[in-house]
């Protein structure tokens, strides 16, 4: 098998190829031929679901491909990875395995495997599975059509020598110029504002997989948010592995920073709730607590990652800040937004963590009372400075620890939804409730889902409920009280 590193077309080139063969013909290729079909498989972060998405919107537009749920029904099957977790690696080789059997059966499948496993592996990905076709990096999926079409012509040449495509490069912030507008199913959408992060912390591959922070131009985000609210969608969540370092250019060369850019989103017809996600203690400044006392779009909610509760462990996994500072930034918050629900993300088992090192941690999650986390057990990533450090603690008392934390936050969580039994809460309607069909559900601010007893007619609106009846930790139902007029 020969591996052909792709080289994009040059704008010449691309609008020549173009020229002979129009998304049209891609799609409607022989009179009656049935349309192709795409199946997506989705791993890890938000920022690869936004990416999974636009990768279906990109080859739908320009191939004709239709997505579907099943891979044995599939023409192309695509694997959007992530290296966030330990053998994230032997997760893609195992799943790759299963599809080589579809392969099998049906030679002209073409499989593809993009996202952050495939920036770490590159070669390594056809070398450990040959029937691979295609290998692409987060930066580079909007090259798909042109890997696709590249395919097809090296199978053509070359019959009796397999070429597999690479392409992991990191060119700054280029795949937003060529995907198309984002198609919109429901009433919220993602927009990812940024790609990479320059934070280096020890324990965190992203820098080497998606590359340094570049941001979005501005007018390009404004843009494309605006877009989505003219077909109908109500709300906007802001995606970035470091979405508050938001610094995109403006059209006459200045900066504008994360504040700045979610004041400008507010002003946008229909976009009634914005969220964001992930931010990073270190760019949680003032003026952005500022704006959560003039928006009301902007949700009581935050997800505000701090890893761990204890300075050492802070400074060995080179997060920059120490538990005070988090403490400090929480508390003003909580001034302007006393309703504020909060959530975090820690590493349990870190490297040299000790009883002590673990107890700051617990008594931190108890004392900042946090709505929910995401809170896993350390696990080692090849190339991080955290993997060469030694690491004592048996799996057994990680375990135990992750137990701890994880029955701390659940009671947080039940005591605060309990607690919303008779207020009132801002819901997005989005559908009929599964549960009962006289009911429609929706999302409050602070991301429990509502029921309530209305009228289909109200789904895409905003209304307020008062809750009479708690069903679960996130589940709650209630009266309808008000309509929220548009704006």
């Amino acid at each position: 098998m020969t591996v052909q590193q792709f080289v994009p077309q040059t704008a010449t080139e691309s609008a020549a190829a173009e020229a002979l063969i129009t998304p049209a013909q891609h799609a409607h290729a022989g009179a009656d031929a049935a349309p192709k079909r795409l199946y997506i498989e989705t791993q890890g972060c938000q920022m690869n679901a936004y990416d999974s998405d636009r990768m279906a919107d990109l080859l739908g537009d320009s191939h004709g491909y239709v997505l579907t749920d099943d891979p044995a029904d599939a023409d192309v099957l695509l694997m959007n990875t992530c290296s966030i977790r330990e053998k994230a690696q032997e997760k893609v080789f195992s799943q790759l395995g299963r599809w080589r059997a579809l392969k099998d059966k049906n030679p002209e499948l073409i499989i593809g495997v993009g996202g952050c496993v495939a920036s770490q592996e590159g070669e390594g990905i056809q070398q450990r599975a040959p029937y691979v076709d295609m290998v692409f990096g987060p930066q580079t999926l909007h090259r798909l059509p042109q890997m696709l079409d590249q395919h097809e012509q090296n199978k053509r040449q070359h019959k009796s020598n397999k070429i597999s495509l690479v392409d992991i490069s990191f060119p700054e912030i280029e795949k937003f110029d060529f995907l198309p507008e984002p198609k919109v199913e429901g009433y919220k959408a993602f927009v990812s504002i940024m790609e990479g992060c320059s934070k280096y912390c020890s324990f965190c591959v992203v820098p080497y997989t998606r590359g340094e922070e570049v941001s979005r131009p501005l007018d390009d985000v404004i843009a494309e948010v605006a877009s989505l609210a003219a077909k109908g969608v109500r709300e906007i969540t802001l995606l970035g592995q470091n979405v508050n370092g938001y610094r995109g250019e403006t059209f006459d060369g200045q900066i504008c920073n994360f504040a700045e850019l979610l004041r400008l989103v507010a002003k946008i017809p229909n976009i009634g709730r914005i969220r964001y996600t992930t931010s990073h203690p270190l760019e949680f400044s003032d003026e952005l607590i500022n704006v959560y006392a003039e928006l009301p779009q902007l949700v009581s909610h935050l997800h505000l990652p701090v890893q761990s509760g204890s300075n050492p462990v802070l400074a060995a996994m080179k997060r920059n800040h120490q538990v005070d500072i988090y403490i400090e930034k929480i508390a003003k918050l909580r001034q302007v937004r006393p309703d504020l629900h909060l959530s975090s993300d820690f590493i349990i088992g870190f490297p040299n963590e000790g009883d002590a090192e673990f107890a700051e941690t617990l008594q931190f999650i108890k004392d900042l009372d946090f709505d929910h986390s995401y809170s896993f057990i350390y696990s080692k990533r090849p190339g991080t400075p955290a993997a060469e450090l030694p690491d004592p603690t048996p799996e057994d008392v990680k375990k135990q620890r992750l137990s701890e934390v994880k029955a701390v936050i659940k009671a947080s969580t039940i005591a605060k939804t309990n607690a919303m039994l008779g207020q009132t809460l801002r819901v997005l309607v989005e559908k009929i409730s599964d549960r009962d069909d006289r009911m429609v559900l929706g999302s409050a601010d602070n991301t429990r889902l509502v029921q309530f007893i209305g009228d289909p007619v109200l789904i895409g609106q905003f209304v307020s409920v008062e809750v009479t009846d708690i069903l679960s930790m996130n589940l709650v139902q209630g009266n309808l009280v008000q309509v929220e007029s548009a704006h």
